[in-house]
């Protein structure tokens, strides 16, 4: 595959993954065709990397379809300025899209191998391994938090650190459907709403405690 390839195929998945289905903030649009996708995959995956599907990147991990970042990103209204946790931030494509975008970023990851290749991809970010539905106080509060992957629920622990009015995005797992959803805090209060059905990727540790039964 040569850069060009790359280039042809980054026009595409702006064209047919992204113009078609709603992600509508050009500057999102811009970012999501000026950052090379295969760069954040193993070099097998590289000329599959703007498929439209999750791209298995280690054991139970992988990335969520381009149209996914695409619309969460959209929804999150990302803005210079913004101080940014992105939650299993894995290999770091989308803490490079929210810096293309001007925020300043704190990614979140627990496997050792895909936070050292987020850190060699994206320097300019704070890189915390840590698990995911922990988060981080290290930059708290942030004004945005990106869940990087469909969890069963939203922890308290990462409402806990976001500001007032912070905005937090990410996919929830609703008997077996992944539902993108966002969120505002308000106060002590923050609720989620669902705004697509998308195909995400899972997030492992996010699991929702079994009901105790007789």
């Amino acid at each position: 595959m040569t850069e060009q390839n790359f280039e042809q195929m980054r026009h595409a998945m702006v064209v047919s993954q992204l113009r078609t289905t709603g992600v509508s903030d050009a500057r999102v649009v811009a970012a999501m065709g000026e950052v090379a996708r295969e760069r954040f995959v193993g070099a097998d995956k590289a000329a599959v990397a703007y498929a439209d599907l999750p791209l298995p990147i280690a054991p139970g991990r992988a990335l969520n379809p381009p149209m996914v970042t695409g619309r969460l990103l959209t929804q999150a209204q990302v803005a210079p300025g913004d101080s940014a946790l992105v939650v299993g931030a894995a290999t770091g494509y989308t803490a490079a899209l929210l810096e293309r975008l001007g925020a300043s970023v704190v990614a979140v990851e627990e496997d050792a191998d895909l936070l050292a290749a987020g850190k060699a991809a994206v320097p300019g970010a704070t890189w915390i391994k840590a698990a995911p539905a922990s988060g981080s106080k290290k930059g708290a509060p942030y004004s945005l938090i990106v869940i990087d992957g469909a969890v069963e629920q939203i922890p308290q622990a990462l409402i806990d650190q976001l500001a007032d009015g912070g905005r937090l995005v990410g996919a929830l797992i609703d008997n077996g459907v992944s539902r993108l959803v966002s969120g505002v805090r308000v106060g002590g209060g923050f609720g989620v709403t669902a705004f697509a059905d998308a195909d995400a990727a899972t997030l492992p540790g996010f699991g929702v405690p079994a009901a105790f039964s007789f």
